[in-house]
């Protein structure tokens, strides 16, 4: 499961954010750090199409994992009791990426 979680690079790095934050985090507010992040979001892909992205695909497979929740009807999105596993593998798989502008 952690392997097909971290498979994408946008859901890697929302994940990658939500992992360091310790409340909910608004959709958008997670739009703007990936965007941030991802060299690749060109003027064509604006903050809008990666947020519409996170909420109708990413954040949906994510809550696949039962330690990431997502409200969409309040636009919020929370990891809690994250296993070792997955922390570990984040971490490195954060340091091996370095996300840009970070």
């Amino acid at each position: 499961m952690v392997f097909e979680l971290l498979s994408n690079e946008r859901r890697r790095y929302a994940l990658y954010y939500l992992k360091e934050q310790n409340r909910p985090v608004a959709v958008d507010e997670l739009a703007d750090v990936v965007v941030e992040w991802d060299d690749s979001v060109s003027t064509d892909q604006s903050e809008t199409h990666v947020q519409l992205e996170l909420q109708h695909t990413h954040l949906p497979k994510a809550t696949e994992a039962e330690f990431i929740e997502y409200k969409p009807e309040a636009g919020l999105v929370e990891v809690q009791g994250l296993p070792p596993t997955f922390n570990v593998i984040t971490a490195v798989a954060h340091v091996i990426e370095q996300p840009a502008d970070e």
